[in-house]
């Protein structure tokens, strides 16, 4: 049975009469088949699963996307449901902002301020903070964060360990559609047109893969993938394609690596990434 809670107080009495690990699923809602891998994740390794349903207005510019933010509630609760979770916490902004936006902030650092944080400033310092809010209030044992959100869950893994968090954070694979898309919410904006030509992104990240698996160095796994990014719809305008050490550190890449990308499909922005292996060189 899954239990809806609005407030701090409720959900402090239900977390209270958890027994056993809990592991957290934080999302914003609209949730789609990726969220139910998150939750089944969730609930393979924790005794209980807390859900939390929340469109955070602090990772979302002025000129974003916030008040047009999918909100399905109902939906998401029957996902969270079936997905056996324990607890759903959907929160109005006011309770968990009581005081208004927040003086005291997550800072992020320099990599807060690149690729992700370079597009949208401010984006991660409002991530972290929520992340950091939802981690107190519902004090798991886990927390379970895609890896299509790459840079975030780097940056989430490094708040816990330099803060002291005392909570593991568990990446899960990105989940894609049969012809490669990854699932986003944000993927029920596209027009069918826009939806085909999306693909560019994918296409481009799997032919930087093949190149890096067919032993190519970090040039040639960038070269491939805007070459296969250029073939594909001229519709998509890349905002950046990367190749970066797992940890999103600067400097020479060998061994394992990450690809990432951004693209504008139209009026909507998608982020993908896969993991490469580069060949050693001697």
């Amino acid at each position: 049975m899954t239990e809806l809670v609005h407030t701090r107080a409720d959900l402090a009495a239900a977390r209270g009469g958890l027994t056993g690990t809990v592991g957290v699923v934080m999302t914003m809602g609209a949730l789609h088949s990726g969220h139910e891998t998150l939750l089944r994740a969730a609930r393979e390794q924790a005794d209980n699963v807390v859900v939390t349903i929340f469109v955070n207005p602090l990772q979302f510019g002025p000129d974003e996307d916030f008040d047009r933010y999918p909100r399905t509630l109902d939906e998401d609760l029957e996902i969270c449901r079936r997905a056996g979770a324990a607890v759903v916490f959907a929160p109005a902004v006011p309770e968990l902002y009581p005081q208004g936006q927040p003086r005291v902030w997550v800072n992020p650092g320099q990599l807060g301020e690149e690729l992700e944080g370079q597009s949208r400033p401010g984006f991660f310092h409002g991530v972290l903070t929520v992340v950091l809010k939802l981690l107190q209030l519902t004090r798991p044992d886990q927390a379970f964060f895609g890896e299509k959100d790459y840079q975030q869950l780097t940056l989430v893994r490094r708040m816990v360990r330099d803060l002291e968090v005392p909570v593991e954070i568990v990446g899960v694979p990105t989940v894609r559609e049969p012809d490669g898309l990854a699932l986003s919410s944000r993927n029920r904006y596209l027009s069918p047109d826009g939806r085909a030509a999306a693909l560019s992104l994918p296409e481009a990240l799997q032919a930087g893969a093949a190149a890096a698996a067919g032993g190519a160095d970090a040039g040639g796994v960038l070269a491939a993938a805007h070459a296969a990014f250029d073939s594909g719809s001229p519709s998509v305008e890349l905002d950046y394609l990367v190749l970066t050490d797992p940890e999103l550190e600067p400097g020479p890449v060998t061994g394992p690596a990450r690809l990432l990308a951004a693209a504008w499909v139209g009026p909507t922005r998608l982020i993908d990434n896969v993991s490469v292996q580069l060949a050693p060189r001697f």
